[in-house]
């Protein structure tokens, strides 16, 4: 039977935070002749990996295309696809195993009224089907002590489901009381642990779907609230490290919640990308904003949370894997619209939006 353990999220850091010094040795003498010239190395582009996912006009994972025919646009300019892999994501192949999903059942965001139904609403997900899972699946609570998770992903939908009811003497809320430096904590601590689940996943191989049960943290838009020039440079800053880390651990974010009141829907307006620190905004965190860039996708607020977890993984099937050199940035954190185009018509495709360049 599943157990879940506690793990400790990472620790948010300023960019102010870290400093990294290097020492240059003087040169020996005699090291080189007076009459060679000396040689400046141009420095290499990075390389970026991008899990690619193309739908054709049914809604089902396309899973017969070749190299040539998809072409990459990095800021409008074609960008030359350096490898090409396709993979079955039910299966896996020789360089990545089947995907992965992790279901995040996050208590400190929900009301206290939804908990209950919610977790109700997750086993029934996990029991269906007579509890065969399509692909290897995980279980997160998120809730006032930190983030508990299942370490071993598993197909076994009943004994999660076991498991998941022993452990609901843990499902906490958090104490809301507190009013303005609440959501302020309740911010911090949803930041804390996206930022540390995206730093565990980057050492798991594979493409991994993150639906997080939950309608996101607050997005700090309050009046008490107001962000200094240094700290919209640091939010600005850990946005960029943020969005990269989504990358490298191949995370596309689903975001699934309940209809809970008439609650506004303030992160709509934060779906473009922020392009420079001083227009940075904590809604740019916004849980549906990440979910949108990382290649998944924000489901409408729906009482079904079965449904809701069945429309993402109409995602799993075949997917590709391409890789392409950035160009030298000018600056650091200088932003780069991505778009994969397919040849064949009827096609959609969702992969990052984008990518922050460094110098």
């Amino acid at each position: 039977m599943c157990k879940f353990v506690l793990e400790i999220t990472a620790i948010l850091l300023s960019a102010s935070s870290i400093g990294i010094s290097q020492q240059v040795p003087a040169p020996q003498s005699g090291a080189l002749a007076p009459d060679k010239p000396i040689v400046a190395l141009a420095p290499a582009p990075a390389r970026i990996t991008l899990d690619v996912l193309v739908k054709n006009k049914h809604g089902t994972p396309a899973g017969d295309l070749e190299p040539f025919d998809l072409s990459l646009l990095d800021n409008g300019k074609p960008a030359k696809i350096l490898n090409f892999r396709r993979t079955d994501g039910t299966k896996g192949n020789q360089f990545d195993p089947p995907e992965q999903l992790i279901l995040v059942l996050d208590v400190v965001n929900l009301p206290y009224e939804a908990i209950s139904r919610q977790r109700l609403e997750l086993e029934r997900f996990l029991r269906q089907d007579g509890g065969n899972l399509p692909i290897p699946t995980s279980v997160f609570l998120f809730n006032n002590h930190g983030l508990q998770v299942q370490p071993v992903p598993s197909r076994d939908g009943n004994a999660m489901a076991a498991a998941l009811d022993q452990a609901k003497g843990t499902i906490r809320a958090r104490d809301i009381t507190g009013g303005v430096y609440s959501l302020a904590e309740q911010f911090q601590d949803s930041f804390k642990t996206v930022n540390g689940i995206a730093e565990n996943m980057v050492r798991r191989p594979g493409r991994k779907l993150i639906v997080w049960i939950g309608p996101g943290w607050p997005l700090l838009t309050e009046r008490y609230f107001i962000q200094t020039n240094e700290s919209k440079q640091s939010y600005f800053n850990q946005l960029a490290s943020l969005t990269r880390k989504l990358r490298e651990a191949r995370i596309s974010f689903y975001s699934v919640a309940p209809i809970v009141g008439a609650t506004p829907v303030l992160w709509q307006g934060y779906r473009k990308p922020v392009l420079e620190a001083r227009k940075m905004e904590i809604g740019y965190f916004a849980l549906q904003v990440l979910a949108e860039h990382s290649g998944g996708f924000a489901h409408d607020p729906d009482n079904d949370l079965v449904e809701q977890i069945n429309d993402c993984l109409k995602d799993v099937g075949t997917y590709y894997t391409i890789t392409f050199a950035a160009p030298l940035a000018a600056q650091p954190n200088e932003y780069h619209d991505l778009k994969v185009q397919v040849k064949t018509a009827d096609m959609t495709v969702r992969t990052s939006s984008g990518y922050y360049n460094q110098p």
